[in-house]
Formats: structure tokens, C-alpha cells, sequence
């Protein structure tokens, strides 16, 4: 099963996109884990890769199953790992292969063209405390069918005994 991991940075009230030419639709930067490579690896250098700058202040935000069917067949499953970072230091690229760089306004995340699940991930990502976990069901062509969502949030002060 592919593992994807990506990140976003949310900065003064903004947060950095890609863009990808594909579709015009925008993204966290990110991309596929490599062999022996954590999760939390992967998304430092893939966001390093994609984006020139290395963040800072990173963390775990949601863990997706990715479920892509065809005449009501399963034809593609992957794993995504989406981390956020609060800063970043380094020169950010203008532009790379894999799109266009731009800040957009956080509140922005609720309308730019996007897939639904990454809207709904990334949203609870910049507004929501704790972990969130779900199943986002896809046709082909990224037109989502349903989502499960679940959520968790460490107790500040548990209690042993």
C-alpha cells in the first residue's frame, strides 16, 4: 500500500499551498514515503523537497485511508499522513515541477479548488485540538462519495490508577 505524507505551514493567519497543474486544485506539499523512512521523515523532506524551506515546530495532525473505486470496485488504496509545522526557515521556491507556491489567507482552505477530503483534513488540521482519522471514498476522478471521520484529543491531565 502507497504511504503518502504531506504538510502544511500555517504562518500569521496564512497557510502554504501548492499548486498543481493537473487540475488547478491546491495541496499541502507533500508526497510518497520512502523505504525504512518514518512518517514523520517523510513529511520534513518531502515539504523540504517540494518547497525549498524546512518547517519548523511539526506535528502529526491526521491519519487517512484513501479508497478509490471504479464500477464500485476498489482499484487504487493509500495511506496519507498529514502533518502541520507553525514557521519555516530557508528561501521558499517561486515555482517547482511539481507546481506553483502561494500563501492563501487560512479561511481561504474552505473554498479553494481542492479534493473534499483533503479540505476536510486540512480544515481540522488549522481549526481543530488533537487527531483526526478517517476513510475518504473516491471515483476516479476525485469526486469523493463519503468520508468517515473519527477524532482524538489527549486529556491534559490523566489520571494514572
Amino acid at each position: 500500500m502507497q504511504r503518502i505524507a504531506n504538510l502544511l505551514v500555517v504562518r500569521d493567519g496564512q497557510v502554504l499551498l501548492l499548486r498543481k497543474p493537473r487540475r488547478n486544485w491546491y495541496v499541502a506539499p507533500g508526497g510518497k514515503m520512502e523505504s525504512g523512512e518514518s512518517i514523520y521523515e517523510a513529511g520534513i523532506r518531502e515539504f523540504t523537497e517540494e518547497t525549498g524551506a524546512k518547517p519548523i515546530g511539526t506535528h502529526l495532525k491526521g491519519i487517512y485511508t484513501m479508497m478509490i473505486y471504479e464500477n464500485g470496485q476498489v482499484v487504487d488504496e493509500w495511506m496519507l499522513y498529514t502533518f502541520i509545522a507553525r514557521d519555516l526557515e530557508g528561501q521558499l521556491f517561486e515555482e517547482t515541477r511539481e507546481g506553483l507556491l502561494e500563501w492563501h489567507p487560512v479561511e481561504s482552505l474552505a473554498f479553494l479548488p481542492m479534493a473534499e477530503g483533503d479540505r476536510s483534513n486540512l480544515l481540522f488540521a488549522v481549526n481543530q485540538p488533537g487527531m483526526q482519522y478517517g476513510t475518504f471514498h473516491y471515483t476516479a476522478d476525485f469526486e469523493l462519495i463519503k468520508e468517515s471521520l473519527q477524532t482524538s484529543v489527549e486529556e491534559e491531565n490523566p489520571q494514572n490508577g
